[in-house]
């Protein structure tokens, strides 16, 4: 009898791990009826992360003028760190010691990384993709390199985030032909490495990467292969590089029609407020982007009605607030002047306060498409928030056809 009991306590844990195979856990609270919109909770080892997520940007475990503390007062989920820029400093080794990314940054909440597979394309000249991995000259010292998938993942693995992205073969989204196919299928090759080379499977997610250019055969073919290695989530990569609009949300489109609707949908790299709203109505899950952050450096505040470019001289004398709507700490504070002031005598503070202002307004909408899909509401949120950017009703084409795809009609 009692063999018999511990051979069902047996098969009833194996289930639960089977059950709980990835250690993240997607529940959908609500759906748009709709659009494709969806809000959920993303249960991860360090938090539970309410979606659609916008995931502010640290390259180097920081963001540029923000302290961990404030993220967190921002209700702040998750971060996002850059494994290319992590792996050459301060390096695995340094983070082992430290017990990961999270410790040596004094973060509690979730992080997610990238593979260091789109820094090298972007960042360096020196660039030859083989079958075995990314070769590359270090910006460091001049070293020649070599980025496999086993690396990278060793250096993900030693950041400890709660979610590694695989190492992709990126090409640029306006690359056609032969390339673009060779790359996609490289990717899947170097998805199973990845998996393979995945130290801490019950500790740290890995997201495959839909590729396939700017080809929805390519994009349905990929989305479709990932699906059977059968992870935690799904990204879609290789967009938001130079491709048109057009071209940008059919792709997002195509790929969100074949991605699960058990899991979460990361879209790399977007995050204009205008593509937040539009591409979660689109199906999409999970948002970054270096955008917010960066032009709050160059004095860019971002408000409901577009953007504030406040170095020009029309704001010298302005005493308004940045957004009267704003709860974060620089809109309780500081008017339009003094932050003039201050971005063009280039005090280091200016750029802190905008990019408080700023991740705090992505945060926020975020909160609002969120509460919007619960309440039943979002088409008309959608709406009102295209009018606000165009009250001349001049909308772009673009955001015209990407909301009636998915049954949203803008008022004309």
């Amino acid at each position: 009898g009692c063999f018999v009991m511990n051979r069902v306590a047996g098969l009833l844990a194996r289930d639960v791990m089977e059950a709980q195979k990835h250690p993240l856990k997607f529940d959908v609270l609500a759906k748009c009826s709709v659009s494709r919109a969806r809000t959920s909770l993303m249960h991860l080892p360090h938090a539970t992360v309410e979606t659609p997520v916008f995931m502010p940007v640290g390259t180097q475990g920081t963001i540029k003028g923000v302290t961990p503390s404030q993220m967190e007062a921002m209700d702040c989920r998750i971060l996002l760190g850059n494994t290319y820029h992590l792996g050459m400093s301060p390096g695995p080794e340094l983070l082992d010691k430290a017990g990961g990314l999270h410790k040596f940054m004094s973060w509690k909440r979730a992080l997610l990384t990238d593979s260091g597979g789109f820094q090298m394309v972007s960042l360096l000249k020196l660039t030859e993709i083989t079958e075995q991995g990314v070769k590359f000259a270090s910006p460091y010292d001049g070293r020649l390199l070599l980025l496999t998938p086993e690396e990278s993942i060793r250096i993900q693995n030693s950041i400890g985030a709660d979610i590694m992205m695989q190492l992709d073969d990126v090409v640029s989204s306006t690359t056609t032909g032969p390339r673009v196919e060779e790359a996609m299928h490289r990717t899947l090759r170097w998805l199973d490495r990845c998996i393979a080379a995945n130290q801490r499977p019950t500790e740290q997610n890995l997201f495959p990467i839909v590729q396939g250019g700017l080809d929805a055969d390519l994009r349905k073919q990929c989305a479709e292969e990932i699906i059977k290695r059968d992870c935690g989530g799904y990204a879609i990569g290789g967009l938001s590089g130079g491709e048109e609009k057009s071209e940008f949300w059919r792709m997002v489109r195509v790929s969100t029609s074949v991605l699960p609707d058990d899991k979460p949908r990361y879209l790399m790299g977007v995050g204009y407020p205008l593509d937040l709203v539009v591409c979660s109505a689109l199906g999409c899950d999970m948002f970054d982007c270096v955008s917010p952050s960066r032009t709050a450096r160059f004095g860019t505040l971002l408000v409901d009605s577009g953007e504030l470019h406040l170095k020009k001289s029309m704001f010298q004398e302005d005493q308004q607030r940045i957004d009267d709507t704003c709860k974060c700490t620089t809109c309780a504070h500081y008017t339009r002047a003094q932050i003039h002031h201050m971005l063009k005598n280039r005090e280091g503070v200016a750029c802190s306060l905008a990019t408080v202002h700023n991740l705090h307004y992505e945060l926020n909408l975020m909160r609002r498409i969120r509460e919007n899909i619960k309440s039943g509401t979002f088409p008309e949120f959608a709406c009102k928030y295209v009018v606000g950017l165009y009250p001349d009703k001049q909308y772009p084409l673009w955001c015209v056809e990407a909301l009636a795809s998915v049954g949203i009609q803008l008022p004309s």
